[in-house]
């Protein structure tokens, strides 16, 4: 376990990160990290090789996806109350009936380790620091025992990959280690099973999960059924030959061809807990969604990494909110970039909201306290923005669409 650093054992408030800094300043103490949320990318970028940037900055085609989700923000502002007494905002939620002490989780990114030698053992180590849950991907380059095991008492879900069903005992395999570790949520991406396509990846040449290392795919290559699976299959271990090993993996994981609703029952009759449908875009999935009993789902379009010229993942989540926001809940990621992303979202329905890129721009400038500052940084910038704004708690009948105001 890593040791607890001071802003983890005193729990202070978020705003409080602004103080530090200030206090600090007075001493001509200044940030190693720019507090400037814009500016992570393009300092990620400088930092980063360019198959390792091309593989987190890139999106799917022409970018289109991803640069709606970014501007479906702008078409929203926030509208503030004056003359409001009442304390810092209250920002904890409940999900699946457990209490949360902030609206926001760590989204699941795979590969981590390409970007930093830590990967994602520092980025649930700093989620459980932050109070955050942390998602893990299907996609890590580290073990599902050695993430839990960083992660310690932080709540933790794990995020699915889904084989066909002729590898149901391999699924079924994941599912009973995530379950043995202490991930208490499923997240089922819907959206890849093949990988999209990215011209920043095709134009390095550079696919993480076929190459004959650990990365991307050390969750098969830890797991005993696909191992005894591989060794049954061609006679020899894993490690005599990564290569083949690493390829068969990424084809397991990313069979090329979608599930249907009818499969998500052997979810359910194979995990025990709550299990969320992530990539819902519209009205009729996410009815489709509640009508099967799943108890959640994500309005994520992939960060615009799997389908360009798609709709943005914000202007969809009222309108799924609507449609069965009473019946399952609802969570949301795809263009968050700040406080005030995260405070609209939520205005917008959203009960919890996944921050992705930044924290992994965090990671690769600065390992474990990089994603630090960036959980702290948001985090600070959303208590802050409801503070100003008049708004005393992320309850629904304090933050809902009469806070906004449509451009």
């Amino acid at each position: 376990m890593p040791n607890q650093s001071n802003h983890e054992a005193s729990h202070e408030a978020p705003f409080e990160y602004e103080k530090e800094i200030y206090n600090k300043g007075l001493q001509f103490e200044r940030p190693s990290l720019t507090f400037q949320s814009n500016k992570w990318e393009s300092l990620a970028k400088d930092r980063l090789s360019a198959e390792s940037w091309g593989y987190v900055g890139g999106s799917a085609g022409t970018g289109e996806t991803a640069a709606k989700n970014r501007a479906a923000f702008q078409k929203w502002s926030i509208v503030p109350s004056r003359l409001v007494k009442a304390e810092f905002p209250d920002l904890s939620v409940k999900l699946f009936g457990e209490d949360y002490p902030f609206p926001i989780a760590v989204a699941p990114v795979g590969v981590q380790r390409i970007f930093n030698p830590d990967g994602e053992e520092a980025s649930a180590a700093a989620a459980k620091e932050q109070r955050f849950p942390y998602v893990m991907s299907t996609a890590s380059s580290t073990s599902i025992e050695d993430v839990a095991k960083a992660n310690g008492t932080g709540k933790r879900f794990f995020q699915l990959y889904w084989p066909m069903n002729e590898y149901n005992h391999i699924t079924k395999s994941l599912l009973q280690r995530a379950k043995k570790s202490g991930f208490t949520a499923l997240f089922v991406t819907l959206d890849t099973y093949i990988l999209g396509w990215r011209p920043s990846d095709m134009d390095n040449g550079y696919n993480p999960f076929l190459r004959p290392d650990k990365i991307g795919v050390e969750i098969g290559f830890t797991d005993p059924v696909y191992r005894a699976h591989f060794k049954e299959k061609h006679g020899k271990s894993i490690e005599e030959d990564l290569k083949t090993a690493a390829g068969e993996w990424a084809s397991t994981v990313f069979p090329g061809h979608s599930h249907s609703w009818e499969d998500v029952k052997f979810l359910q009759e194979n995990w025990d807990g709550p299990i969320v449908l992530k990539g819902i875009q519209s009205v009729a999935d996410a009815r489709k969604a509640a009508e099967i009993g799943v108890q959640g789902i994500v309005v994520s379009n992939h960060g615009g990494r799997q389908v360009d010229g798609g709709v943005a993942s914000l202007d969809m989540l009222p309108k799924i909110v609507d449609a069965v926001g009473d019946k399952l809940e609802v969570l949301f990621d795809s263009g968050v970039r700040c406080g005030a992303d995260i405070a609209k979202a939520l205005a917008l329905g959203a009960k919890m909201v996944l921050i992705g890129r930044p924290y992994v721009y965090g990671l690769a400038l600065g390992g474990k306290e990089g994603v630090n500052h960036v959980l702290r940084t948001l985090l600070g910038d959303l208590d802050l923005t409801l503070h100003l704004s008049g708004i005393p708690s992320v309850n629904p009948k304090e933050l809902n669409r009469d806070r906004l105001e449509k451009d």
